[in-house]
């Protein structure tokens, strides 16, 4: 072993020796007239991504990825980097993707950030409420769907240099002191009346050039039925709210049977789900869109799609995180 490294050291330094040679072998008139190539490969496989709520160009809240420095475990961290990128003009501008933009007012400024057992405390100064009348109650989903994205984030509590945030002074919106994502998004209100009424959040799909990217909608409805059963109908049917938001769910994919238990859902579908019937194959943009709603609107930590028309097909999603 030891003689082999030697032999492979000796013939590395004759190679290495005769190709200097022949470099100074070479007219130097010659030398100028050969291109040499190069190429660079820089492989990052540490960058960090987090999800981040944004105003799109038709007025919506999409979901964006930006990359961030700190870890998942690093909470406090992470808000304060996330939020940056939320205000307008401020220090994180140059990580807002193309065809989004910022929602909190420029001057805002980020007095402190708390966490504790699920909750996020975070203090602004006065400047966020110089938001405009139109995105008051934006800038607040903005601020509790990005926070409650970073792993462990269930509820946030927004200050107002040091006063709890419970009144949209324009608006006069009344908010609940700790805040989640019961409060909603995008909201589109389809009511004949106002008993009973419940509330579901379906994932879109939305594009920028050439980019697509998902957007929530949170429908208030009277409707009782299960929620997958409404989120499966929303994303099959035509139009949808806006030409702007599109499903690729096939319109005749059909939810035969749920089945739910503590941290497990069961959906079996007809074979429309495929995007490829010979190929048993579905669109990553299905399973992302529901995915992400029935993360929204079930606290299930397993999702198993099945299609029994030919007895042959399961697909478990293990987490939904």
């Amino acid at each position: 072993m030891l003689k082999r490294m030697t032999m492979k050291k000796i013939l590395v330094s004759t190679l290495s020796l005769c190709a200097l040679l022949l470099i100074y072998m070479v007219p130097k008139e010659e030398m100028a007239n050969i291109n040499f190539k190069q190429k660079l490969e820089y492989i990052n496989e540490d960058i960090l991504k987090s999800d981040i709520y944004l105003m799109d160009s038709n007025n919506y809240l999409g979901m964006a990825s930006v990359v961030v420095s700190s870890s998942n475990t690093q909470i406090e961290r992470r808000a304060k980097e996330l939020m940056e990128i939320l205000i307008n003009d401020g220090v994180g501008e140059n990580k807002v993707p193309n065809g989004f933009k910022s929602l909190l007012p420029s001057e805002t400024k980020i007095l402190s950030i708390k966490y504790e057992e699920g909750l996020i405390k975070i203090n602004f100064s006065k400047e966020l409420l110089d938001v405009t009348e139109q995105l008051e109650e934006k800038m607040v989903e903005a601020i509790v769907y990005t926070l409650t994205s970073i792993p462990k984030v269930d509820k946030v509590i927004i200050y107002v240099e040091g006063d709890i945030l419970s009144r949209l002074p324009k608006t006069q919106i009344t908010l609940p002191s700790t805040l989640d994502r019961n409060f909603g998004i995008n909201k589109h209100y389809d009511l004949s009346s106002y008993q009973e009424i419940d509330q579901i959040t379906v994932y879109y799909i939305s594009k920028h050039n050439d980019n697509y990217y998902y957007v929530p909608v949170t429908k208030y409805t009277n409707d009782n039925r299960d929620k997958i059963s409404i989120i499966v109908d929303e994303l099959t049917s035509t139009p949808i709210y806006s030409s702007n938001l599109m499903s690729f769910l096939n319109g005749k994919t059909k939810l035969l049977k749920v089945n739910e238990d503590e941290e497990k859902l069961e959906l079996e579908f007809n074979s429309y789900i495929f995007d490829n019937v010979d190929d048993q194959n579905i669109l990553e943009e299905v399973l992302y869109t529901l995915m992400l709603s029935i993360k929204d609107n079930y606290d299930v930590k397993e999702v198993i799609l099945e299609v029994n028309e030919n007895g042959n097909y399961k697909n478990v999603i293990k987490t939904i995180e």
